[in-house]
């Protein structure tokens, strides 16, 4: 039966939503949520080990943020001698530009604001000229397709790293400051390609992960380039209507093997991250349509699965997640996975009990 958006709603203060990360990475609070049950325990993150069995496999997202918003000013069409009038508008004209996703080479899909004024051929300079860019294409929902080259030395990547700012997400009502260039990544960030971080893995520390380890769960980690989508509202009534973003993903020869010696042991899966549920919930649906069972895709694609309750999960056993927006697929993901009037009736009591919400915030563990 069709699912109504507003099905997944909740009420949140403006003060609940968490502006900063707190001073050390693991002085979170996690709620604890039984799935089968909907009880849930108010429990610390740097509990975690002493949580789990000791047994599980935990998958990690290693996909590295990049500083995706560039400051630039406007300098006119290529090829094509500007007015007076639009000189002037040019010289002054500042733009935003952020990036989507890498189309291959020196080419990106971007958003441009103002986007209005930006035509096709317009360039834009950044920083003292370094780094340039031309407006090659118009895309929907306001997406440019923009061509970089380089003025210096450096490299694009190299350009774009030191000119970029942290593409914080738009409820973090603030600018950027160097400190998010660290506490915007996880501390297994290592492939660049995600314009919002993985928020699950924030959480840890070497520590953490050694006192895991020391547990006896196993580890390993896939790579899911989080991208703008992960913001895109719902603009659809009905749930199932909606366009649901793709991402991509890559999984490795070596943490199939890890994630399917789990599985064959009765070993629970513990995903940590929506990002990371939803690679290998896709990579699942990909092997078990060539007929795989208990297959996982391997390689590089493109994560176009839409989560939604009634979803049938082949892998993921557990989910370590942030609180996420309501009327979101992220919301919609974490009730598939745990229950619809389990997920709102924790988040009444988060939201009761005070805890930190979205990417700077606290967590739940869901088992």
């Amino acid at each position: 039966m069709p699912m109504r958006v507003d099905e997944f709603d909740y009420e949140l203060p403006t003060g609940s939503i968490a502006q900063y990360p707190l001073a050390e990475r693991d002085a979170s609070r996690l709620l604890l949520l039984d799935r089968t049950n909907g009880a849930w325990e108010d429990r610390q993150f740097s509990e975690l080990p002493e949580l789990l069995r000791g047994d599980e496999q935990l998958v990690f997202n290693n996909a590295r943020v990049l500083p995706a918003r560039l400051f630039g000013r406007r300098v006119g069409v290529q090829a094509q001698k500007p007015s007076r009038k639009t000189a002037r508008e040019h010289l002054s004209g500042k733009v935003e530009v952020f990036l989507s996703r890498q189309l291959g080479g020196n080419q990106w899909e971007v958003l441009v604001r103002p986007g209005r004024k930006m035509r096709v051929g317009e360039r834009v300079l950044f920083g003292a000229g370094e780094l340039e860019g031309e407006i090659l294409s118009r895309g929907g929902l306001g997406l440019r397709t923009i061509r970089f080259q380089t003025n210096n030395e450096d490299s694009i990547e190299g350009n774009i790293e030191r000119l970029g700012h942290v593409p914080l997400p738009p409820y973090i009502d603030r600018p950027d400051e160097e400190s998010d260039r660290e506490r915007y990544q996880t501390i297994f960030a290592r492939r660049p390609g995600a314009v919002a971080a993985p928020t699950a893995g924030l959480h840890f520390t070497t520590d953490i992960l050694r006192r895991i380890k020391a547990r006896g769960c196993e580890t390993c980690e896939v790579t899911l380039d989080v991208g703008l989508g992960t913001f895109q509202p719902i603009h659809a009534e009905i749930l199932e209507e909606h366009q649901i973003h793709s991402e991509a993903y890559e999984i490795s020869e070596d943490a199939v093997e890890k994630i399917r010696a789990a599985k064959r042991q009765n070993r629970p899966v513990m995903a940590v991250g929506t990002t990371v549920v939803r690679a290998l919930e896709d990579a699942a649906a990909r092997a078990g349509k060539g007929g795989a069972a208990m297959g996982l895709f391997v390689g590089r694609a493109e994560a176009e699965l839409f989560i939604v309750p009634g979803h049938t999960f082949r892998i993921v056993d557990m989910l370590l997640t942030n609180f996420h927006l309501p009327k979101s697929t992220l919301l919609a993901l974490v009730s598939a996975f745990a229950g619809k009037e389990n997920i709102l009736a924790a988040y009444r009591h988060a939201v009761e009990a005070n805890y930190r919400f979205y990417s700077y915030g606290d967590c739940m563990l869901i088992r």
